[in-house]
């Protein structure tokens, strides 16, 4: 994706390196899931169908398999879910360590860089931002 956005001209060629840097490392900050989950590849709340503060449905899916924690990571962009939802989630099924710190940001990375493409310079700060805050 970023190799795409850089044709465009969407992503400056210094961003591009820093991920790059951080794409051959990436080793060393994910984890492997016990088991793939099924991922609605795009939730967050303009594709949550809720009534009477009720979930009812999921609209818009982009189905694949993955670690659990790109879902995860995917809601906070947008803040689908607030704390009470992680807490909750926690409950059930603990985050390894780490997620928070680093993992929840390099799995925003992709989306984010979609972004870019289709919407512009405006989220080239936030990559400048999960770039450094782990330390690319």
């Amino acid at each position: 994706m970023a190799a795409e956005a850089v044709k465009e001209n969407s992503l400056p060629g210094k961003l591009n390196e820093r991920i790059e840097r951080l794409a051959s490392e990436l080793k060393v900050f994910l984890v492997e899931p016990k088991h793939p989950a099924l991922l609605h590849g795009d939730l967050w709340g303009g594709n949550i169908v809720a009534s009477d503060s009720r979930v009812s449905g999921f609209i818009d899916p982009a189905i694949y398999y993955g670690h659990p924690e790109i879902e995860l990571a995917f809601t906070t962009m947008f803040s689908t879910f607030g704390k009470p939802f992680f807490e909750a989630y926690q409950a059930l099924a603990p985050l390894q360590p780490g997620f928070f710190e680093e993992r929840m940001a390099i799995y925003n990375l992709y989306p984010t860089l979609v972004h870019v493409r289709l919407f512009g310079d405006s989220y080239l700060r936030q990559i400048d931002e999960t770039l450094s805050s782990v330390g690319f």
